[in-house]
């Protein structure tokens, strides 16, 4: 403290942390250690809302893709979603959401954003919009609460071809259940446990256009991760049995991941 004050510096108070976040963190942890598919082991917490990050970067990693192109849909404001890792390395893409961003994506010369209601009818036409020249993004992240089945349903039905597609799926049903809740354009979650789709019934999607389970988050079992049937000798030590890939739901999030995020930092990782 001496030197702060000599310095003419103060030192700013800090918020200690509830113990039932590092109980949180602490389960997290165990959930990567002890499931079954190795590759959850490279969960890490970043931007994303879980350990989504460290999972995303390791299987880019293996593709041997550097500097690629994204598309978000669903993104909240902006401040945590499963991209904000992509632009910090460098990449460029798509967000598209119903939320008003919490910074001017205008700043960015590598970011578009168009904020609109995504329904299976508009869905196409909305990722060509925001995408531009970009035909079809390297990295697709679907996260809507809902009707996010169908959504991805429509773009691979409409040719897209991402290298890797994360999309959040229904935890609640253990596989093989199958479970997509009704298509409603106007689709509103209630924060109960009627959203979505089951992993069984992503799953039989994604392979009706040539792609592959390879993990889904150990933290919270909220997003699985998909890649081309070609890509999936890249990960030799995942199980070939879907029921040891599927993670069970918890989704308890910390309230606390470290220090509170900035705006100014958002800014700089978009420039």
């Amino acid at each position: 403290m001496g030197l702060l004050r000599r310095l003419g510096l103060r030192r700013q108070p800090t918020q200690p942390v509830h113990p039932s976040d590092l109980e949180i963190l602490r389960e997290f942890a165990r959930r990567r250690a002890e499931h079954p598919n190795p590759l959850c082991r490279y969960g890490r917490i970043g931007f994303a809302q879980s350990d989504e990050d460290g999972i995303t970067l390791e299987i880019l990693r293996r593709q041997g893709i550097r500097h690629g192109t994204f598309c978000e849909i669903g993104v909240g404001d902006g401040s945590e979603n499963n991209t904000l890792a992509l632009l910090a390395l460098g990449w460029s893409g798509a967000w598209i959401g119903g939320q008003s961003l919490c910074f001017d994506p205008t700043a960015s010369s590598r970011l578009r954003f168009s904020q609109a209601w995504v329904t299976r009818e508009n869905v196409v036409a909305l990722v060509a919009q925001t995408l531009g020249p970009n035909p079809s993004p390297d990295v697709l992240s679907i996260d809507i609460d809902g009707n996010d089945h169908a959504i991805l349903a429509a773009l691979l039905e409409a040719g897209h071809r991402p290298r890797l597609v994360i999309v959040e799926y229904n935890a609640r049903f253990p596989y093989p259940t199958e479970f997509i809740m009704d298509y409603n354009p106007s689709h509103r979650w209630a924060g109960d446990d009627y959203f979505g789709a089951s992993l069984a019934s992503m799953s039989q999607l994604a392979i009706q256009h040539g792609y592959r389970l390879i993990c889904c988050n150990a933290a919270t079992g909220a997003n699985a991760f998909f890649v081309r049937e070609a890509d999936a000798t890249l990960f030799p030590e995942v199980p070939t049995d879907p029921v040891l890939i599927h993670a069970e739901p918890f989704y308890h999030l910390p309230g606390k991941k470290g220090h509170p995020g900035s705006v100014q930092t958002l800014l700089r990782l978009i420039a």
